[in-house]
């Protein structure tokens, strides 16, 4: 079943004005589905495959000249050699849509992108699905525990695998394997168990040096660990907002799973009623929201303009949305109802910033949405109104 994704406008615009298009994203986001269906016409090429991607490396003349029309070149961060060759080819052809590229790391896609095909490439990175998209496939969960449990990716919505399975298999077969493509990781154990701690500490300010501490490894390698699941897109580290507003300001970043069937997964979450009562619901539903924010600029093929605020007392608001002359205050909260103490935040906020700030946003788990003075309380499955608004 293909499930119609925002990220596919973006991507037809983009093959339009640039001759490489880079679709980057986490394994099994559902790249290479988007662009085969985008670009049915063009060849498609699989570097995972060991023949391919020896010819591909040995000969890489050889092997694009099979392709004068172009190509989909799947997995191109395994012979990343193609590269500069491409450059020459597109150069010469100056032909719109004429390579479409995927890749699930960023470190040496992206640095040899920005050396080789600068000017030449837009990069689109692709997350699983978001709510929007599964709604138009009729495929969002009643209860919000069961949404934050399945997670998004493609494979249980699209196919019906089971979460729970899907995921252990998904652990095994890509995190583990690209990590060891990527660094040297002589203890893979440690590793799994920095994976956890990091889910565990999802929605906090990361803190290397505790991280270390509790996986029995040092802080240099703690922080290239960190650095391998931020290539891999499956975390995402929100950066502190920079205006001070006359307040000291935390600037440590924080630390987000992109996927919360993932991060349920890796916290032993077995079924979504155990979710409910379990004291990281909250963490859970705030790196949801945070995914669904990145969704939304990211599959529109606009970067992040987004931060968290948080002074040294301790006064926080959880998304600021940087537009420029404003910033949008969203406040997120689990509860399904709503409390009086969940719009102080974002009346602190707005009496530090002044006219600086935007009309605020509270997303919370209820069902009842409301148009108060100066917030819009948007619940869980009307997202959408709100991440319009950031795309």
């Amino acid at each position: 079943m293909f499930i119609n994704r925002s990220a596919e406008h973006t991507l037809k615009r983009l093959l339009l004005h640039y001759p490489v298009v880079a679709v980057l994203g986490p394994r099994q986001s559902g790249k290479t589905t988007l662009v085969r269906h985008v670009c049915e016409d063009k060849a498609y090429v699989l570097l995972e495959d060991l023949d391919t991607r020896e010819f591909a490396q040995n000969d890489p003349r050889g092997f694009l000249a099979q392709y004068p029309d172009g190509a989909i070149l799947d997995e191109v961060q395994r012979c990343p050699e193609l590269l500069s060759y491409l450059q020459g080819i597109v150069d010469r052809e100056q032909r719109p849509g004429h390579f479409i590229l995927t890749g699930s790391q960023q470190f040496s896609l992206h640095s040899g992108l920005s050396q080789t095909l600068a000017g030449r490439v837009a990069l689109l990175p692709l997350l699983p699905f978001s709510l929007p998209a599964l709604e138009g496939a009729q495929c969002v969960p009643e209860q919000l525990v069961d949404m934050l449990w399945m997670g998004a990716y493609p494979p249980i919505h699209a196919r019906g695998h089971d979460p729970a399975n899907w995921y252990a298999n998904y652990v095994r077969t890509y995190i583990e394997r690209d990590v060891r493509d990527l660094i040297n990781v002589r203890d893979l154990s440690a590793f799994q168990r920095f994976v956890r701690m990091c889910a565990g500490r999802s929605g906090q300010l990361v803190n290397l040096s505790n991280l270390a501490g509790d996986c029995g490894i040092t802080h240099n390698t703690a922080k290239a660990w960190l650095g391998v699941l931020e290539a891999s897109y499956l975390v995402y580290l929100l950066k502190p907002y920079h205006r001070n507003f006359n307040k000291r300001l935390v600037k440590t970043p924080k630390l987000y799973f992109l996927d919360t069937g993932l991060a349920a997964w890796l916290l032993g979450i077995q079924q979504p009623e155990h979710l409910r009562q379990h004291p990281l619901l909250g963490a859970i539903f705030e790196s949801w929201v945070v995914a669904e924010c990145l969704k939304a600029r990211w599959h529109a093929g606009k970067e992040p303009n987004m931060y968290f605020w948080r002074d040294r007392s301790g006064h926080e608001v959880d998304i600021l949305v940087d537009q420029g002359i404003n910033a949008i205050p969203i406040e997120i909260k689990s509860g399904q109802t709503i409390a009086a103490d969940f719009f102080h935040p974002l009346e602190r906020w707005q009496d530090i910033a002044g006219d600086y700030a935007a009309p605020a946003a509270l997303v919370y788990g209820g069902d009842s949405r409301q148009k108060r003075t100066n917030c819009d309380v948007i619940p869980w499955r009307q997202i959408a109104q709100l991440t319009k608004q950031l795309a």
